[in-house]
């Protein structure tokens, strides 16, 4: 069963933008591509934990702020030679606005 959370309209996010949403379990990105798909991925590169809500939106990836790993939106993994991959969240829109699908983040561990 999913639980959805409003988090804020479309328009909060500027095109090829993103905003952080924080929560008790941790850190959630929530971007904007130039064509208003919406992703969300946890804040937070595999590499260095580089803060990805600061990185550049292009295309459906974020290249992160500290040492340019390019991230795809739609499934967190590393583009390019370096592996990793960054947990996704589920993101709908509706009427204007955007909501996060909450249920992976109740069932982990509160953030330290």
């Amino acid at each position: 069963m999913s639980r959805w959370i409003d988090i804020a309209a479309l328009d909060d996010i500027p095109r090829r933008g993103a905003r952080v949403v924080k929560t008790p379990h941790g850190c959630v990105a929530i971007f904007r591509t130039h064509d208003d798909r919406v992703f969300a991925l946890d804040d937070a590169c595999p590499h260095r934990k580089g803060p990805l809500s600061e990185g550049i939106v292009h295309d459906q990836a974020v290249t992160c702020p500290l040492h340019g790993w390019v991230i795809s939106l739609s499934t967190g993994l590393v583009q390019g030679p370096d592996e990793g991959q960054v947990a996704t969240h589920e993101v709908k829109l509706k009427a204007g606005r955007i909501l996060l699908d909450a249920t992976r983040l109740l069932t982990r561990p509160a953030a330290a």
